[in-house]
């Protein structure tokens, strides 16, 4: 299982400057603003040596009773008591403040490994930057700068270094696993007892039982699953809060831990950021998914219809999957979600033969080919298959580098009906054929 990196500190330290340039990406926002991150925002590390996944959090303001801070402080804190490692992004500007002790006194208490990113480091002499962290008494202090780059991959080395490499040759059990995630309270423990036809999930709110998700083997048409359930645990007449905490991180350790996702959504509750965070990352994590609106039944017809366009506006992204409506608890379209859960796994693993790639291609370009980049047009030539969960297909041709976004999903489109493909995020690659007269003398006349 990939260890996961969660990055905390107090706010406009530079957290969110450096998770994109973790994850190589702009998913997270980035402003001149304290409090800017709320929600903690999370993806796949591309910067180290070795795969990982990295968390970013809000502002931390622990000694915060109330208000929006306070709800912040609370996702930061689960956050860290679920990370494999956390690294402490500091202001090296600043140097060090009473709410960076602050913070230093809760992570000294966690019993995880911490390093110390001295962020705005650029220009400084790196010795000067590090010195007045060391009070802070957590270790060596690593000078970086998020905006350039500079350290950022010695500081993740150095927090990946405990961990083993991934073992790819491990080998696999020929049961489906099948992850199912979703916001606290929206049924994923009912839908597991209800398919079971026992009460096996319960609930257990305690410190330390997070970590690990709930895996249950399980039987049905003759085909065998493991069900992983990402709800949070708690034990009955000890609720003290009415719903379960959100663990972020125990929900992507096992989306990439499954074969297929079931998402769920509960139809009675607004569909939130949050629902379409953990979608996006189920898609870039290549994860075969099946979408269950849950609590279907308790909606009149105009409710349903008004939530039909919702889901469509917020996950429209997700056109791939098919999208069930169902009730948990009464056990209402959850055989459909299971033939659903069969056909994507088989989308996942699909086999796709050269010749056929080559076939479909062709007739797609012929169809329609790919804008001109400049004034050369790129040229598609032929496909073949590069991977399984998530298929990828591999396009060779001249110029195909140059192929835009708007083509690409052309494209998926085009496999996507042409091998039936639904239920699974599609990849396609391009590959630039070399210019054999590239760098030659041209002969004279």
């Amino acid at each position: 299982m990939k260890p996961t990196l969660v990055l905390v500190g107090r706010p406009n330290v530079g957290k969110s400057t450096l998770f994109n340039r973790l994850t190589k990406s702009r998913d997270a926002i980035v402003a001149d603003m304290p409090g800017l991150t709320r929600d903690r925002h999370y993806g796949h590390g591309k910067l180290g040596s070795k795969p990982y996944l990295v968390v970013d959090t809000g502002g931390f303001e622990p000694l915060v009773t109330e208000g929006i801070m306070h709800e912040m402080a609370r996702q930061t804190e689960q956050a860290i008591a679920e990370a494999d490692a956390v690294i402490f992004v500091v202001d090296g500007r600043s140097g060090v403040t009473p709410h960076d002790k602050e913070i230093a006194n809760k992570l000294r208490r966690i019993g995880r490994p911490v390093f110390i990113a001295v962020n705005k480091s650029e220009g400084l002499d790196s010795g000067m930057a590090e010195s007045d962290f060391h009070e802070l008494g957590l270790g060596e202090p690593n000078a970086i700068s998020a905006a350039h780059g500079e350290g950022v991959r010695g500081i993740v080395d150095l927090a990946l270094a405990s961990f083993p490499e991934p073992d790819e040759d491990e080998a696999k059990s020929t049961a489906i696993r099948v992850a199912i995630v979703g916001r606290p309270n929206v049924g994923k423990s009912t839908l597991i007892n209800t398919l079971l036809g026992e009460e096996r999930v319960i609930a257990f709110d305690a410190p330390g039982t997070t970590r690990d998700s709930i895996e249950i083997d399980f039987e049905r048409g003759g085909r065998k699953y493991v069900l992983i359930d990402t709800a949070g645990m708690r034990k009955r007449g000890k609720v003290f809060e009415t719903i379960e905490k959100f663990s972020v991180v125990k929900t992507l350790q096992s989306i990439e831990d499954a074969n297929v996702v079931i998402l769920m959504v509960d139809a009675q509750a607004d569909i939130s950021d949050q629902d379409a965070h953990i979608a996006d990352f189920i898609v870039q994590s290549g994860r075969a998914l099946v979408v269950a609106v849950n609590k279907w039944d308790g909606l009149d017809a105009y409710t349903r219809e008004q939530t039909r366009v919702i889901l469509q506006r917020k996950l429209q992204f997700l056109d791939f999957a098919k999208f069930h409506f169902i009730s948990a608890r009464n056990n209402v379209g959850l055989e459909a979600t299971f033939r659903s859960v069969d056909a994507a796994f088989s989308a996942a693993m699909s086999k796709m033969t050269t010749p056929r790639l080559a076939r479909v291609l062709a007739d797609a370009v012929a169809k329609q080919a790919p804008p001109k980049h400049g004034l050369f047009r790129p040229k598609p030539r032929y496909a073949h298959q590069g991977g399984s969960n998530p298929p990828i297909i591999v396009v060779h041709g001249s110029a195909v580098d140059h192929i835009g976004d708007s083509y690409r999903r052309y494209l998926e489109n085009v496999f996507r009906e042409a091998f039936k493909l639904q239920g699974t995020p599609l990849k396609i690659q391009f590959v630039a054929s070399e210019n054999p007269f590239a760098g030659k003398p041209r002969n004279k006349p």
